[in-house]
């Protein structure tokens, strides 16, 4: 029995933390209240992924500028400037190359649901939604050395 729950303890210890979206955010922002700076990073990249996410079918100009603003954003390997994407993600200790491979995954998996649907075969459990996306995205590895 004891080898049991040794062995039931080692496979709990090894499994990826999960949080909901706004656990993340607000675990982030808790972290970065010494820091006024690090707050508003950690609110320009929720603000970003919520426009990726949000407006992803806008037909809207706005609203479609919104999220091709967020996407390249995210994208973009520019750091001359304080609030650009690898600036925030090393400021708050987020790999940048991790939460981009999970946003475009996200998309790809969102863009894949919807030729499903159009084509009549229905949708896949297999695909991950936007809450289980940011679920992947708030268990991202820790940057090295962050700021």
């Amino acid at each position: 029995m004891k080898e049991r729950s040794v062995a039931d303890a080692g496979t709990t210890l090894f499994q990826p933390d999960s949080l909901l979206p706004a656990q993340f955010f607000t675990a982030l922002k808790q972290r970065s209240q010494a820091c006024g700076e690090r707050r508003l990073m950690a609110a320009i990249l929720e603000d970003a992924v919520d426009c990726f996410q949000k407006y992803l079918w806008a037909k809207d100009n706005r609203s479609r500028n919104l999220r091709l603003e967020a996407e390249s954003w995210f994208l973009s390997d520019d750091d001359s400037w304080p609030f650009s994407f690898l600036n925030v993600c090393h400021a708050l200790d987020l790999e940048p190359d991790f939460i981009r491979r999970g946003l475009m995954q996200w998309k790809e998996g969102q863009l894949a649901r919807r030729a499903m649907v159009a084509s009549g075969a229905g949708t896949s459990p297999l695909l991950p939604s936007q809450h289980e996306l940011r679920a992947t995205l708030v268990s991202a590895p820790r940057a090295e050395g962050g700021v």
